[in-house]
């Protein structure tokens, strides 16, 4: 990529002043979370992936969770208070978030969604998401981001 790439997310992390590096990676279509840490060296315990889910309130929420697990829906759901949460149908994901599959990512979207991130990045000083675009990822700090999104950490995982 010759030229730098600016994303949503990237403009919301710089007007609240929130340290990150951005790497990019050649990819055409959506590859998963365990290919994208894999091309680019990235542990996979540090690499988190976006889900966005709807709850029978009819709200829209984000999860956040290392690439190689499994989101527990009822611990999902019991975490931002819902009787149950289901994942956004892939179709859905755009018209969402306005991010795409594989380039969803909890900060930028059309609207800040209530967001739990498993509670395994509190303790990492930092770690990766998706910069907002298939082929870009973000580094930074769980706890910086959580804090600017006013979101928290809390067991989510099978």
């Amino acid at each position: 990529m010759a030229k730098e790439v600016k994303t949503n997310a990237m403009r919301f992390l710089e007007k609240n002043k929130i340290d990150y590096k951005m790497q990019t990676y050649e990819c055409d279509e959506f590859v998963d979370g365990i290919d994208t840490a894999t091309k680019l060296g990235q542990p996979l315990e540090e690499t988190f992936k976006t889900l966005v889910a709807h709850g029978k309130s009819g709200n829209y929420y984000c999860f956040l969770l290392p690439v190689a697990m499994e989101l527990d829906l009822k611990k999902a759901a019991k975490s931002v208070d819902e009787k149950s949460v289901e994942l956004l149908h892939v179709k859905d994901i755009t018209k969402v978030t306005g991010y795409v599959r594989g380039g969803c990512t909890p900060i930028g979207m059309k609207k800040q969604f209530m967001t739990v991130v498993h509670k395994s990045a509190e303790s990492l000083p930092l770690f990766y998401i998706s910069g907002g675009r298939i082929g870009v990822q973000i580094q930074l700090s769980p706890v910086s981001l959580v804090t600017a999104i006013r979101g928290k950490f809390e067991d989510i995982i099978l």
